[in-house]
């Protein structure tokens, strides 16, 4: 294939701006699929994807075109999600590309994702086409949305495209604008074969699936590989190019997009942003790759039933295959036994982990309470890093910092003040304010991260009447007094509730949690003394009375010392089953919990 006619781009957005069905459109007008087979979201295959209406990992597909000079062209096109925990996913698809597309939706204007997503696709030097879409809608205002892009953007208003992906209006201008703006891929045949490995999926039957870029040279398929990071080498069995479906190919040559199956049976030999080079003829130096990417929330996650230790290990192996961004590592916890301290980028991020493990590998989970990364200043110099409240030191702290976040929101001009009241309220502290247009503005605001990861965006989106939207990035480390709230029930911690939080807040949330825990844990035969506690402290107290039972129904009449002796009894009874119940404590408690 001459490279000259190749494009490889992405559609990039805000959430909900229509990726998606422009990519469905891209697949029908170029005939990869026709409208009888077709339905909404084709590039999402996950049927999470489809209930939740939303993009969780970025698709590619490959598209053929012939361009109004007569020239056969392939686009290689890469549909990427548009939440901001899914940013990881982004920067990895427009490390493969050359170009993307920036939709703006018609009746939202710009959002606070779209100018992520926009500096993202700058900071790796690509061309960026501007797309206004849904404009067959009637409540639309195309100039305010126009004027928006070229005031924020800096766009001249006849760089702006404008279309409709439901109706299909437009397609073929964005594909000659494809054409004329976005460069054909660099990289010269006759040199070492170079590729970037930029995703990976797990077949079953067939082994890991590695999807590659190839930057140099060419993949002969037969031919034998080397992975210049982890040095190991292997024996390509088949190679190919995405229609929809793996379609096999006998090779691959600089600039394109394809995949490459070798047998590869251990998720964890394969590094994403790895370069691969032939064994005979290697190139001289690795591909930059992705920078490792922090995870800024972190919980626990339990099997219901311990002997799916093992299992859950391997699902969360296959898992991290195709989502680099989650982390995990092996903990113990003295109410679940052996599971995984686990570190998503946000707790969409987080939810859609806890749901692909339940569904696709049939496990039934417990999850702790999410917190993010304080680090500690001991007395002795020493700073340490703590992801669990189980690490926090009892004592011996010189100083405590917490992670804070800049904060990116976008709202209209009339909830300027409710907003600014509610991030007072989560400790934020306001940074700057730029207009965007008449109706909307765009704050910036520096907030501690552990007040934003529940549901900080559900009540902006609220706050706003659904038209904020909110973008964050990692900032610093600032000083602040931390301590460690512990949940005991009967005496004995329950470490699945123990959470870290700024001493301010800590009554609270003490008293948050013991009401809480004390409407969702069912009543046993016994008495349940809830209590929270910050080290030999009560902060708040509760009791969850025990199950009646008439012990002297059978007792028709008679002395009343004989029902003494019975009540004396179950007293007595209940006592030991204090001592040696174990509480049960329902799923809903831990998910109630993480919204507290």
């Amino acid at each position: 294939m001459d490279k000259s006619h190749i494009r490889n781009f992405s559609i990039i957005a805000h959430i909900d701006h229509g990726k998606s069905t422009l990519a469905d459109r891209m697949l029908e007008i170029t005939g990869v699929i026709d409208k009888r087979n077709s339905h909404d979201q084709m590039l999402d295959d996950m049927d999470l994807e489809r209930e939740r209406g939303i993009t969780i990992k970025a698709s590619t597909v490959r598209l053929p075109y012939t361009g109004k000079d007569g020239k056969e062209y392939i686009f290689n096109l890469i549909d990427t999600p548009g939440h901001v925990d899914f940013t990881y996913e982004v920067s990895k698809s427009l490390a493969a590309c050359e170009g993307a597309i920036l939709v703006v939706d018609a009746g939202q204007g710009i959002e606070a994702q779209t100018v992520a997503n926009y500096y993202l696709a700058m900071e790796n030097n690509l061309a960026v086409i501007p797309l206004i879409n849904k404009i067959d809608l009637n409540t639309v205002d195309i100039p305010r949305t126009k004027n928006q892009i070229i005031s924020v953007l800096g766009y001249k208003d006849e760089e702006i495209l404008l279309a409709s992906a439901k109706e299909g209006i437009g397609i073929k201008e964005i594909f000659e604008e494809v054409i004329r703006v976005i460069p054909a891929p660099p990289g010269v045949i006759g040199n070492p074969l170079k590729a970037l490995i930029f995703d990976c999926r797990f077949d079953p039957y067939r082994g890991v699936v590695v999807f590659v870029r190839v930057v140099d040279g060419k993949i002969d398929s037969g031919s034998q590989i080397i992975m210049m990071h982890s040095g190991k080498i292997y024996k390509l069995e088949e190679i190919g190019v995405f229609n929809l479906k793996y379609s096999k190919v006998d090779v691959l040559t600089c600039g394109e997009v394809g995949y490459f199956i070798a047998n590869i049976r251990d998720p964890r030999e394969i590094i994403i942003g790895d370069t691969i080079t032939d064994i005979k003829n290697p190139c001289a130096a690795p591909l930059p790759g992705y920078r490792t990417l922090k995870p800024l929330v972190f919980c626990g996650i339990y099997p219901v039933n311990p002997g799916d230790f093992t299992n859950l290990r391997e699902a969360m192996d296959k898992l991290k295959l195709s989502d680099a961004s989650f982390q995990f590592e092996p903990e113990n916890s003295q109410s679940f036994g052996s599971g995984f301290r686990c570190g998503f980028l946000g707790l969409l991020h987080m939810e859609i982990v806890q749901e692909r493990l339940e569904r696709e590998y049939d496990l039934n989970l417990i999850l702790t309470v999410p917190n993010v990364v304080y680090r500690v200043k001991k007395k002795d110099g020493e700073v340490i890093d703590i992801d669990t409240p189980a690490k926090f030191p009892a004592s011996d702290i010189a100083e405590s910092f917490e992670p804070y976040v800049s904060l990116l929101t976008i709202i209209p001009v009339e909830s300027i003040e409710a907003v600014c009241e509610f991030v007072k309220s989560r400790r934020g502290t306001f940074h700057s304010t730029e207009y965007l247009g008449i109706d909307r503005v765009k704050l910036v605001f520096n907030i501690p991260l552990s007040e934003i990861i529940v549901d900080f965006y559900d009540r902006i989106k609220s706050l706003t009447k659904g038209y904020g939207s909110l973008d964050y990035e990692f900032k610093d480390y600032v000083q602040t007094q931390l301590v460690k709230l512990d949940i005991m029930l009967n005496g004995v911690v329950c470490d699945a509730f123990s959470t870290l939080i700024c001493k301010e807040k800590v009554y609270h949330k003490a008293h948050a949690l013991v009401k809480k825990l004390k409407e969702l844990i069912p009543r046993q035969l016994y008495e349940i003394s809830i209590q929270a506690t910050v080290g030999s402290q009560i902060l708040a107290s509760e009791k969850v009375r025990p199950m009646g039972k008439n012990v002297t129904s059978r007792c028709s009449g008679g002395d009343i010392t004989r029902k003494r002796k019975l009540w004396e009894n179950q007293k007595k009874g209940r006592k030991r089953l204090k001592q040696v119940g174990k509480i049960e404590i329902p799923q809903e408690a831990f998910l109630e919990v993480l919204k507290l």
